[in-house]
């Protein structure tokens, strides 16, 4: 019951968070400084989500080349640097990373 409980109110936070940013701001215009920042959240996410786990496989910190997940995500990133192509990054990102863990182990 407890879990079902934590579920439902986790739900309903969720959305009355959501439900305000459309009640209060969602006639009024938005200033330009603020979308422009906007855009830098999801990739700031993402980021926070994703570099600790290439920098510290495991928990422990390995900036080495024999890391797997920093090789393959500093190619994920020239890939995404040079083409813009999310797809495409994700996919050099994984066959280079499932190539390496190969190789490594």
């Amino acid at each position: 019951m407890n879990f079902w409980l934590v579920m439902l109110s986790a739900g309903l936070v969720t959305y009355a968070i959501r439900l305000s940013f459309i009640l209060f701001i969602g006639r009024r215009r938005i200033p330009d400084l603020l979308l422009r920042a906007l855009r830098f959240v999801p990739p700031a996410v993402l980021t926070a989500i994703i570099f600790p786990e290439v920098v510290m496989p495991g928990g422990n910190l390995n900036l080495s080349l024999e890391n797997p997940r920093l090789l393959s995500g500093l190619l994920a990133a020239l890939v995404a640097w040079r083409t813009r192509n999310v797809i495409l990054t994700i996919l050099v990102g994984m066959l280079t990373l499932w190539g390496l863990q190969y190789y490594f182990l």
